[in-house]
């Protein structure tokens, strides 16, 4: 009876023993399921690679992925990556060439054990990006919306624009100053000719240069930039012709003070005082001087009538001036000027498109408050 049992207790221990063995001694299953796909929605420069995870007690505490371009040999192209992750973007590849992978698993005793090879992948650009499907829909009523209202304006039906008060004002103020025999300023204000304020100031004084040509009124046209300089005395200029008065144009009223900044306002303040202007036009983007030069203007009796999207600097002419256009009111100037139905059109499309995204924040507001997240949640899909 003793026997029997030493002869158990050693078969049980030679069994455990046998087990323990095997169980130290084999290597971790290799990466399964490993795939490689050209990347989707981008410009043909990534590959994106995927595998399976290791089970939590495989010992594998990482990845290695390794690559060969068009059969070569096979090299690392990445560091070790954590081993809760299955997913890899290779954005080193080089275009024009096929790439294969091999997902290499690191456990936790240095041993490593490779993945089979993934069929050979180039990557290629897409035309679209299906990412961004809502926006371009989005984009598409937002233009269906200008084209219509375009149409519309074309077709004789009346557009509704805001009253703009200082708009409203420039006749009054070439009236004063023809009727006072003084001259009109006109400045574009600091910005380049690339500047979206400088090229709407220079809409709008095309547009006060047809009433200086049909008034026979002195317009002064100080400016900062040379180019900016060349392209007011062509506008200005084709502004007399259409009015059939080349006449009346005089080039030497529209010329180059400085390009410094303080110094030009000294310069235009100095006119100011000499010439005393019977309007003042400050439309463009300024800065710190243009409280300088509203003060001066205010101080000689002229009618002001300053713009900008400078945001900074809105209160110094709203202090200093009679009218301030405000931010976008600058931009829609020409077309509550001109009347033209191809910018009346375009101003009324993009009022629409503002009534609709404001309406959507309201309404995403007030569903995010009620605990209802899916446009959230739709949002942030749109990537």
């Amino acid at each position: 009876m003793i026997h029997n049992k030493t002869i158990l207790w050693v078969l049980t221990c030679l069994v455990l023993f046998l087990c323990g063995t095997f169980a130290f001694s084999q290597e971790p299953a290799a990466p399964s399921n490993v795939t490689a796909k050209d990347t989707p929605n981008d410009d043909g420069s990534s590959i994106t690679i995927t595998w399976d995870a290791a089970p939590e007690d495989s010992g594998v505490v990482g990845y290695k992925i390794l690559r060969n371009s068009d059969a070569g040999e096979f090299e690392e192209v990445s560091k070790q990556l954590d081993a809760n992750e299955t997913k890899y973007e290779d954005k080193t590849i080089i275009k024009g060439k096929t790439h294969a992978y091999i997902v290499r698993a690191i456990t936790d005793a240095d041993a490593s054990v490779d993945s089979q090879q993934t069929d050979a992948v180039q990557a290629k650009g897409q035309w679209f990006h299906t990412g961004k499907t809502p926006l371009f829909i989005a984009m598409l009523l937002f233009s269906a919306a200008i084209v219509w209202n375009i149409y519309n304006a074309r077709s004789g039906k009346e557009i509704f624009v805001r009253r703009i008060p200082g708009l409203e004002a420039v006749d009054e103020a070439i009236g004063r100053a023809t009727e006072m025999g003084r001259s009109i300023l006109y400045s574009t204000g600091l910005g380049g000719v690339s500047g979206v304020a400088t090229v709407a100031s220079m809409t709008i004084l095309a547009q006060v240069a047809r009433r200086t040509a049909n008034y026979e009124t002195p317009l002064r046209v100080p400016s900062n930039d040379p180019i900016v300089m060349n392209v007011v005395r062509e506008m200005v200029k084709n502004a007399y012709l259409e009015e059939g008065r080349p006449d009346a144009y005089n080039e030497e009223n529209i010329f180059f003070l400085t390009e410094d900044q303080f110094a030009y306002a000294a310069g235009v303040d100095g006119i100011m005082v000499r010439e005393k202007p019977a309007a003042v036009f400050l439309q463009g983007s300024f800065a710190a001087e243009s409280l300088i030069l509203a003060e001066t203007g205010n101080s000689i009796g002229a009618i002001q009538i300053a713009g900008t999207d400078s945001e900074h600097q809105l209160p110094f002419f709203i202090a200093a001036c009679d009218y301030t256009l405000i931010g976008e009111e600058l931009y829609a100037a020409s077309a509550y000027l001109s009347k033209e139905p191809m910018l009346l059109g375009s101003l009324r499309g993009q009022d629409w498109g503002k009534v609709i995204l404001f309406a959507a924040i309201i309404l995403g507001v007030f569903l995010e408050l009620s605990g209802i997240t899916w446009i959230t949640e739709f949002l942030q899909r749109v990537n």
